[in-house]
């Protein structure tokens, strides 16, 4: 009730932003469309900071980028800092998200990295003339149907996948050195998709330290200093339902995403 009175001051306060599963554009994963409101509300609060908190395995590069890029235009408009608080896990596209905060801290059990692109599919050579069915595709350009799980697989369409996957990780390299700089151990290559672990990561420059959401922000605040959050609001048809089949495939994505990690 106090912050409604206008001559009171007002306690400080930290907005806090959770980031928390696989990001692409569907379902309940994290996008820039499903973050935006959150995220724009969370720095119009008029904060002393924003708190990301992490854990996310990944996903899709082009919504990390996004996200991460609305993050850094807010902050540098608003002139808010912006401190990112790794829980389980920040790899990939996670670790994508926690660089736009202007220092990283993990828990000593948190994995941070991955700094690499996949891309991943089955081979279905000959599952349809088992079962007496014929596919037909009909194309206009060479390369419309790359990669067909149903034909058997083309040097030419693995080159050119490569080409596509080195260019991303390229992409994902410099965000990461713009946004890290010196603090990178540039003695080892960070960026072949290996992953550390709590102060291993903290060593090689992908973080800043260990240390905890709150009691930080108490440390570098001062004990006043009060918390908001600031969430995405679920669509309106998953509150009845609607989404159950949805959410539930992409649940199963999702625990497999971070079981890639021993989650």
């Amino acid at each position: 009730m106090k912050r409604w009175i206008p001559f009171l001051k007002n306690d400080p306060h930290v907005a806090i932003v959770r980031l928390q599963g696989a990001i692409a554009t569907s379902g309940r994963a994290l996008s820039d469309r499903g973050l935006a409101e959150a995220i724009e509300k969370a720095f119009k609060s008029k904060p002393k900071a924003v708190a990301l908190e992490i854990s996310s395995p990944g996903g899709s590069p082009v919504q990390s980028s996004l996200i991460a890029a609305r993050i850094r235009r807010l902050a540098d408009e608003k002139d808010v800092p912006v401190f990112a608080f790794v829980e389980d896990v920040a790899a990939s596209g996670g670790y994508w998200l926690a660089v736009a905060a202007d220092e990283i801290y993990v828990d000593p059990g948190s994995i941070v990295g991955s700094i690499g692109v996949i891309s991943a599919g089955f081979g279905l050579t000959g599952t349809l003339d088992k079962v007496g069915a014929e596919r037909r595709v009909y194309t206009a350009g060479k390369s419309k149907s790359m990669l067909d799980p149903f034909q058997p697989e083309k040097p030419a369409d693995v080159k050119r996948l490569k080409t596509l996957l080195d260019d991303l990780h390229e992409v994902f390299k410099d965000h990461i050195r713009t946004r890290r700089g010196a603090k990178l151990d540039d003695s080892r290559d960070l960026f072949t998709g290996d992953i550390w672990v709590g102060q291993k990561g903290v060593d090689v420059g992908l973080a800043d330290g260990i240390g905890h959401l709150v009691p930080m922000m108490k440390d570098r605040f001062g004990d006043k200093v009060t918390f908001r959050r600031f969430g995405a609001k679920k669509p309106f048809l998953a509150r009845f339902g609607a989404q159950i089949v949805d959410d539930a495939v992409q649940g199963i994505e999702e625990r497999a995403a971070y079981a890639r990690f021993g989650l």
